[in-house]
């Protein structure tokens, strides 16, 4: 079924995943599409963000932010067209990214809308390169990790919607590069259109000894959203005074259990202390959100320079987004994913 203007199509949580999520923990229903109150706007959805984080609001267990309880809307962010206006800040036809989940339409207030005006090229970018995964990767790397020029930075998840940005921001701040992806597609695309000086298969047997290999200076600046082998592999390289920002560990948020091996928490702390290294970890709207001028600036003039190159994975019917979600979670996609829920003109 296509979006409509007479129904509002949603995706619950129908109930908490134990290790990989599955279908059977998601509930595609219909609903009566709402109306706006006075002060308030009706959005339709067009583009939806897939993310990573959206697997641990799936969890019932204390975090940064509250658990999706049972029966609601899975969240997400989303670019959206106003579609019927109460409030005077906002017009019919206005695009704006909002936090309206996984759904075809939603009421907002205003006050967690962002605008984007009437007339833009490619709204989905609002969220990739110039939303929260763009935000992630020049805040985190420029402001937690420092990068000087000269020096090597390490990123896995490579040709994700954040390392992606992460290695190029890097190259442009003078840095070696190094990614690390699943695949050979995937690492081939990170030096060819990417620009890295290297770029290694995680699925490789032999990671450590290649990125030994590859990172002759050691490395001074490792971005974290892995976690696991990947960083098991990084951790001996790691340069005094090295900076680790950590955004996110996709590696382990389908675990039940302990890793196996031994503990590697005296280790860690271990070399933290005698490398005197650095590892902070943040939540990018939490922190930097009062900085996104800053960001989105410098993020549209490089890349109307071409000095960033982007890719959109994007996925056609909400009717998809959950094995499309589910896929995300095992590394099947290329690039920022994104659904698109609707068409892009006014219905």
């Amino acid at each position: 079924m296509n979006q409509n203007s007479q129904v509002n199509r949603q995706v619950l949580l129908a109930s908490r995943p134990f290790g990989a999520p599955n279908q059977d923990n998601f509930k595609l229903t219909q609903t009566t599409k709402p109306s706006p109150q006075q002060g308030e706007v009706l959005l339709r959805t067009v583009y939806l963000s897939l993310d990573p984080y959206m697997r641990g609001r799936m969890n019932d267990a204390k975090s940064y932010a509250e658990p999706m309880a049972l029966n609601e809307v899975m969240v997400g962010g989303s670019v959206c067209r106003v579609e019927e206006s109460k409030h005077a800040d906002y017009q019919v036809g206005d695009w704006v990214v909002a936090f309206g989940g996984w759904q075809d339409y939603s009421i907002s207030n205003g006050i967690d809308l962002l605008k984007l005006g009437k007339n833009i090229a490619k709204p989905s970018y609002a969220l990739g390169v110039l939303g929260m995964p763009g935000l992630t990767a020049y805040m985190g790397l420029l402001d937690i990790g420092q990068p000087k020029a000269g020096e090597t930075v390490v990123v896995a998840a490579a040709t994700g919607a954040v390392g992606s940005l992460v290695g190029q921001i890097a190259k442009i701040q003078g840095c070696k590069v190094i990614g690390i992806a699943g695949g050979a597609e995937k690492c081939q695309y990170a030096v060819d259109t990417l620009g890295f000086d290297a770029c290694l298969d995680h699925h490789s047997d032999q990671l450590a000894a290649l990125l030994a290999k590859t990172c002759t200076d050691g490395i001074d600046v490792y971005f974290e959203n892995v976690g696991g082998k990947v960083f098991d592999a990084v951790l001996p390289l790691l340069n005094p005074k090295s900076r680790i920002p950590v955004c996110g560990l996709i590696s382990q948020y389908n675990a039940t259990e302990l890793p196996d091996g031994p503990d590697r928490l005296s280790l860690l702390m271990g070399t933290l202390l005698v490398k005197r290294a650095k590892m902070q970890g943040f939540i990018v709207f939490d922190d930097y959100g009062h900085r996104y001028g800053e960001f989105n600036q410098a993020m549209m003039t490089w890349l109307g320079e071409g000095k960033i190159q982007y890719k959109e994975h994007r996925i056609e019917g909400l009717e998809n987004s959950v094995s499309s979600f589910i896929g995300l979670l095992e590394g099947k996609n290329f690039g920022k994913l994104v659904v698109r829920v609707g068409p892009d003109e006014l219905t």
